[in-house]
């Protein structure tokens, strides 16, 4: 039988922890590693709902096991449509002694039959098996299990895969994508890739991906056009742009371009009620760009952007012009029978700064 493999614990996995649940909440101990780094462990608790982060990071200790033993059996369970007896039966030793990977899903909606096993299974875990379990944080079910991984039991690690909404979350995910494969971005092609995918981490992913592999060179503002120009993202943002500048002309053209190639009016509106927020929660604000997108979760491009955008702009115009976008943020999502009337009226406010019919 092969020799128990070391964990990042620094523990093999006949080395076991004895902690528990103790009462109330359980202060991990065990190794927090992050998805781009993981790492085999006895077993492997992938918590937090972001899903692009939690399958790099299955896919990241399956290429680490199978690089050192290509003949590494790989066996998926549901966690939720489980059959008693299955978790033994899959990380049991072969004939052949090959290592074995158990990938399981849907932890957060386990049966009892999978929860009573699983705990047991931390008390004698296989050697030469990694088990890999995967628990969105949707519910609190399976907490006593995700307990005692955490207190130690099973010689384990966590890799947790949090959410990532905010856009300095997102512009920091692009940038290391582009980190991790050595590839160089211009700060303004990252932006423009950041802002056509800003409602998906999966399709951001997706495109950082192609660029890295499709484009020989240092990724430009222009590579970024030429791929994703014809993103609603990037057109919703573009009319904004231009409304906030006060250029009505180029911003009602912006709008019947984006809507022509067939932008919804709801991301529309919503990536236009993003920057008001955005220039609003700046406003006024003498703090060093540093400091002040620190404190309010942005990147320091995004404050100095927002106070060149507040040029021309008072208190009462930037409050009507919020109140617009929430008015029109309601008539896009049905109140109004006319979506497209109701953003360009939120337009024509935005740019010339006055009420409509003003």
């Amino acid at each position: 039988m092969a020799a128990a493999r070391s964990t990042p614990a620094g523990r093999s996995s006949s080395s076991r922890g004895r902690g528990g649940a103790r009462g109330g909440a359980t202060r991990s101990v065990i190794p927090q590693l992050s998805w781009r780094d993981p790492q085999p462990a006895p077993i492997v608790l992938i918590s937090g709902p972001e899903e692009v982060c939690a399958e790099r990071a299955i896919a990241g200790v399956r290429d680490y096991l199978r690089a050192e033993d290509p003949s590494l059996e790989v066996s998926d369970l549901r966690a939720d449509d489980y059959a008693p007896g299955t978790l033994l039966a899959v990380t049991s030793p072969s004939l052949f002694g090959e290592p074995r990977l158990v990938r399981v899903s849907g932890v957060e909606k386990c049966s009892d039959a999978f929860l009573a096993e699983a705990l047991a299974y931390l008390a004698a875990p296989q050697e030469g098996a990694t088990v890999i379990l995967r628990h969105t944080g949707a519910t609190v079910r399976g907490k006593k299990l995700l307990d005692a991984i955490r207190a130690g039991d099973g010689g384990g690690v966590e890799i947790a895969c949090p959410a990532i909404k905010r856009d300095a979350d997102r512009f920091d995910f692009a940038a290391e994508e582009f980190s991790a494969a050595r590839k160089r971005i211009a700060p303004a092609a990252l932006r423009a890739l950041v802002s056509a995918f800003a409602d998906d981490l999966t399709e951001l992913a997706a495109a950082c991906q192609q660029l890295i592999s499709d484009v020989p060179g240092d990724v430009t503002e222009q590579i970024v056009e030429r791929y994703y120009g014809g993103r609603v993202e990037t057109s919703a943002f573009t009319v904004a742009d231009t409304a906030i500048a006060g250029r009505y002309g180029d911003a009602l053209i912006a709008l019947r371009h984006a809507l022509a190639s067939g932008a919804d009016p709801v991301p529309l509106v919503a990536a236009i009620a993003s920057k008001l927020r955005t220039m609003a929660r700046v406003a006024g604000s003498r703090e060093p760009s540093q400091a002040l997108a620190a404190r309010l979760g942005l990147k320091d491009w995004q404050v100095d952007r927002a106070r060149r955008d507040l040029s021309g702009w008072n208190e009462a115009s930037l409050g009507m012009a919020i109140m617009a976008a929430a008015q029109a943020d309601a008539d896009v999502k049905g109140a109004s029978r006319d979506p497209v009337f109701a953003l360009e009226r939120l337009v024509t406010v935005i740019a010339t700064r006055a009420p409509h019919g003003a």
